[in-house]
């Protein structure tokens, strides 16, 4: 059978036929009990007036200390069709009288219309890059039908958007949900009220606020109670959580689907080895059935991922040749894991982009990385890991040893946090430790960028930036790929 023939015989779908504009004038007043202007249609749906782009319905959303109506005329500028206010105004518009509720609104009429299933992705580690990779595999199967948040749109404004972006046409939806606090997940299952709920990992994120990993476990949990009548839960089978994320997971009445290495779980690894492109060759049991793919993030960390989309993906419904081949070809994210050649002292170098988020389980993990990546020499450039509270100095201070164990020949520390680490080491800033390794010391990315220049960078280096997000550390990448 050739090209044109296959495509001519590719099953017929209901949602072909429906329109591709994502939101009439009506349906938007319809849902948000809003008065419209007039007849229009959007083909997106916009909160950011610098992220406008013509045809989208722009919401005028308002917060503690910012209104959105006083961007509207960019929003215009910008190309926007229409826009949500509270107040009349000259463009085209629906005139609601509380737009934040306007929104969610809106996305609950998105899911309520639309006959994709759902998929919500949650956890301490990785849960960003989990979802794109379920994205990915989907997406390859569906023909482009599958829906996803972007960025890491995870948040009580991120996840009712998310939603409202969602096309009718739809086979699937990926939803990413984050939390600083108990009862943020709850409240954000409920309006994604996933069919498959996935926990990617258990880890002392957050720790400063939930007190224990027990209570962040518990906080992670609250996915399971949006979940559809007879969903499934994708839990980690090696996390010390697992039987408390079992147990409230039967206590919905889900289905459980766990993976990992342990004997018992349902997606099992039986074997990892080293690809030539620096990922992995996995070899896993299914269940009914055997799968090897390659993934080509490296890590041990991503072989984990990897079992985990695995999982999401069976449990979906979804292609899993399609998965292996995603998983095949996915690149780093920014900020996640983007790889760089940087320029460097006769030639290139590597500079590995973990810029956007960063807590203890993630920090071992990306430096265990940096120690297995072929390098001339391996630098770390390590930002204070946020919202530890309490627990901060020693999670701090336990990054010595990680650090020893990747060989790292140059450390640049920033932030106040890491003054624990510091002292751990018995040093001063810009001492050197009896295994090799001498580090710096800096307030901040401007200092750190100093620090990694007067270092000198040449070919071969390997160099991590890891750190959470608020350090910064993104100025840092920017400056050094910016010079390519």
């Amino acid at each position: 059978m050739n090209a044109i023939k296959a495509l001519r015989s590719w099953p017929a779908d209901r949602r072909d036929s429906l329109r591709l504009a994502l939101w009439t004038a009506a349906e938007i007043a319809e849902a948000t009990g809003g008065t419209a202007s007039g007849d229009f249609q959007v083909a997106g749906v916009e909160i950011d007036s610098r992220d406008v782009r013509s045809g989208d319905l722009f919401f005028a959303l308002k917060g503690e200390t910012m209104d959105g109506h006083v961007f509207l005329d960019k929003a215009f500028a910008n190309g926007a069709t229409a826009a949500v206010v509270d107040r009349p105004i000259d463009q085209p518009h629906i005139l609601v009288p509380d737009t934040n509720a306007a929104l969610e609104a809106l996305a609950t009429a998105s899911r309520k219309r639309s006959a994709a299933l759902r998929i919500g992705v949650t956890g301490s580690v990785g849960k960003t890059g989990v979802k794109e990779a379920i994205f990915a595999a989907l997406d390859r199967a569906s023909r482009g039908a599958t829906h996803r948040s972007v960025r890491s749109y995870n948040n009580h404004v991120g996840v009712p958007l998310s939603l409202a972006r969602m096309p009718v046409r739809c086979h699937y939806g990926v939803f990413e949900m984050g939390m600083n606090h108990a009862g943020e997940i709850s409240g954000l299952a409920a309006q994604v009220k996933p069919d498959v709920a996935v926990i990617t990992t258990i880890a002392p994120a957050h720790i400063e606020n939930l007190g224990s990993i027990e209570a962040i476990a518990d906080a992670k949990a609250e996915i399971f109670e949006g979940v559809t009548k007879g969903g499934t839960a994708v839990i980690p089978a090696d996390s010390p959580q697992f039987e408390q994320l079992r147990d409230a997971a039967i206590a919905k009445g889900l289905v459980v689907r766990s993976f990992g290495k342990s004997a018992h779980a349902d997606v099992r690894l039986l074997d990892a080895i080293p690809a030539a492109n620096g990922g992995s060759l996995v070899t896993a049991d299914m269940g009914e059935t055997r799968l090897c793919f390659s993934v080509a993030e490296p890590g041990e960390h991503w072989i984990s991922n990897a079992l985990c989309v695995m999982a999401a993906v069976q449990a979906a419904g979804g292609d899993l040749g399609s998965a292996g081949l995603a998983l095949a070809e996915m690149g780093g994210l920014k900020g996640r894991g983007a790889r760089h050649q940087i320029a460097a002292i006769s030639g290139k170098a590597l500079m590995i982009d973990e810029s956007y988020n960063a807590n203890p389980a993630s920090m071992r993990a990306t430096l265990r990385q940096l120690g297995q990546t072929p390098a001339t020499r391996r630098v770390a450039v390590l930002g204070s890991m946020k919202e530890l509270g309490d627990f901060a100095p020693r999670f701090h201070a336990q990054l010595a040893e990680p650090l020893a164990k990747a060989n790292v020949d140059f450390a640049v520390l920033v932030g106040a946090e890491m003054e624990a680490l510091v002292r751990d080491l018995g040093k001063g800033a810009g001492g050197a430790l009896a295994a090799g390794l001498s580090f710096a010391h800096c307030d901040g990315p401007a200092e750190a960028i100093s620090a990694l220049e007067e270092f000198g960078i040449t070919a071969g280096d390997a160099i991590l930036v890891k750190g959470s997000n608020s350090v910064g550390l993104g100025r840092l990448v920017a400056h050094f790929t910016a010079r390519n």
